[in-house]
């Protein structure tokens, strides 16, 4: 029955019979078979019939959530087991949003030091595909936005507030308009040509949704979903962009030829946190996370 529902969630992610089958290791008649008996088993229809995926009926629907909640307590229930013979021991997947990425070595850095014999692997994903990916079990937990867009039925840890800065070469083309300046307006930012991330990208949903608050929309002269790539211009000193100076700092762009400015009028800021499934039992891997989120995060404080 397990490896029906473990079929059913591939589909799901997949949303192809063919890629379902791939990712699960079986050929495709097997998974539709497996598929086809789990429709007899609950006695209902779960998938669109046709030639191709075309989607989930209602009840298949309801279908994957219970597949999501039965397979997540047995994989929960093996970790448990085997955490009582042998201590916190496996691996654990995060999926990070690009402006994290530099804070996550701090609560990776620290877990792994109170657990050494625990795997880590992390993911840089926008924060709607991170969530996908929690949902799927595909990951452990995330490290997102918490408190800008929905995140559905999960359990939350707060790290951390991310404030924005313009950050621009010190010596670059807003030189004299930035002399003797501390702060910059958003409404001035609205009119500065920035290099930003992708509009799939949270963050920059932020940034726009700030710049239409006092009227403005983001001169975005160059997009990237890399904050590597958004760095590298900066550098040159002929690049403007709008990010946490935490992240700044970690791309190596503090030093006296880059301007840092925080962002006013209004000032902004959200909430970026540890976000796991929620369920009564968590898995030890992921309850030893959170446990470590919670005791770093009165260190992060205002960090972003």
């Amino acid at each position: 029955m397990i490896d029906k529902l473990e079929f059913l969630i591939a589909l799901a992610r997949e949303r192809h019979f063919g890629r379902a089958a791939e990712a699960c290791g079986v050929s495709q008649p097997t998974l539709s078979s497996a598929i086809r008996q789990l429709e007899d088993i609950l006695g209902a229809p779960l998938v669109e019939r046709g030639s191709r995926f075309k989607g989930f009926t209602a009840e298949g629907e309801r279908a994957l959530e219970w597949a999501r909640r039965i397979v997540g307590d047995t994989r929960s229930l093996k970790e448990d087991l085997v955490s009582m013979r042998r201590g916190l021991v496996g691996h654990l997947k995060l999926a990070v949003i690009p402006t994290a990425l530099p804070m996550v070595s701090r609560l990776t850095t620290a877990f792994t030091e109170r657990w050494p014999d625990v795997k880590m692997s992390i993911f840089s994903r926008n924060s709607s595909e991170a969530l996908r990916l929690l949902e799927n079990l595909e990951i452990d937990a995330c490290l997102t936005y918490l408190d800008n867009e929905p995140l559905g039925r999960v359990a939350t840890v707060p790290l951390y507030r991310e404030r924005y800065h313009l950050v621009t070469g010190a010596d670059g083309p807003l030189r004299s308009a930035l002399k003797g300046r501390d702060t910059i307006t958003w409404r001035e930012v609205g009119r500065i040509p920035l290099c930003l991330l992708t509009p799939d990208m949270q963050n920059r949903r932020i940034i726009d949704h700030l710049l239409a608050e006092v009227g403005q929309t983001a001169q975005a002269k160059l997009e990237s979903n890399s904050i590597m790539v958004l760095a590298a211009h900066v550098r040159t000193g002929r690049w403007s962009s709008v990010m946490p100076r935490i992240l700044a700092e970690a791309l190596g762009l503090s030093d006296p030829s880059i301007a840092i400015l925080p962002i006013v009028e209004p000032e902004a800021d959200h909430t970026i946190g540890l976000v796991t499934t929620a369920r009564e039992l968590r898995p030890p891997l992921v309850e030893a996370l959170a446990v470590e989120a919670r005791r770093l995060a009165p260190q992060l404080g205002d960090a972003g």
